[in-house]
């Protein structure tokens, strides 16, 4: 873990799956419900097939899950998903990972926090809501807003909020691609659903690294 970070930055933009939270049990469940309610998707939902498509587009989500459906069918299948999930995370919420709260409240005052995700609209919404971090983030931009790939979601939040120095932390190597992409550079958080190939300026093993490396 690089320790000589401080101070190199103005801003951190989060994933959010797999590095802020863990919310695969609650949307394996409104999956799953959207599933035996059609009859027409052929394979269980859990929360292991949930992690395992963690950072994906929403789109490419369901192609990779039902390549047998038709367009109609999928996207049946897609927007009843996305329902359910909704009205469960606005409940049930997901599960923060261990000294998340401290942490930010941390960065906070040193940084500008942001959100950028490939979920559909109103999910990063739900986190915020769940867990009362609208005050704590200064922006966010999801794939569901402009159905756009993340990267170029990074470069908006950039360009929106006159950013000159960010951070990327994300978990998997779509983020790491997307990062890159956007010319920013990116800190694994190795605790999360995935695996990067690549160099991500450094690694962190839990949320809370965070505190000694920014």
């Amino acid at each position: 873990m690089q320790a000589n970070l401080k101070n190199k930055f103005d801003s951190i933009i989060f994933d959010l799956d797999g590095t802020l939270w863990d919310s695969t049990i609650t949307v394996a469940e409104a999956w799953q419900k959207a599933k035996e309610e059609l009859g027409y998707v052929k394979d269980d939902v859990t929360p292991a097939v949930v992690s395992s498509i963690a950072g994906m587009a929403y789109d490419a989500i369901f192609e990779k899950l039902t390549p047998y459906l038709s367009n109609e069918k999928r996207n049946e299948f897609k927007n009843l998903s996305a329902r359910y999930e909704l009205e469960m995370l606005s409940t049930k919420g997901g599960a923060l990972y261990p000294d998340l709260e401290e942490t930010l409240k941390y960065l906070g005052n040193k940084y500008k926090l942001f959100v950028v995700s490939n979920c559909q609209n109103g999910y990063i919404e739900s986190f915020l809501k769940q867990h009362n971090f609208e005050h704590v983030f200064a922006g966010h931009q999801c794939y569901g807003t402009k159905s756009q790939p993340k990267f170029q979601n990074i470069l908006d939040v950039i360009a929106d909020y006159s950013l000159y120095a960010p951070v990327y932390i994300g978990d998997t190597q779509g983020d790491y691609d997307s990062s890159t992409k956007a010319g920013v550079p990116m800190i694994f958080a190795a605790y999360g659903f995935g695996k990067v190939t690549g160099e991500p300026i450094t690694t962190i093993k839990q949320f809370k690294d965070l505190q000694e490396i920014l």
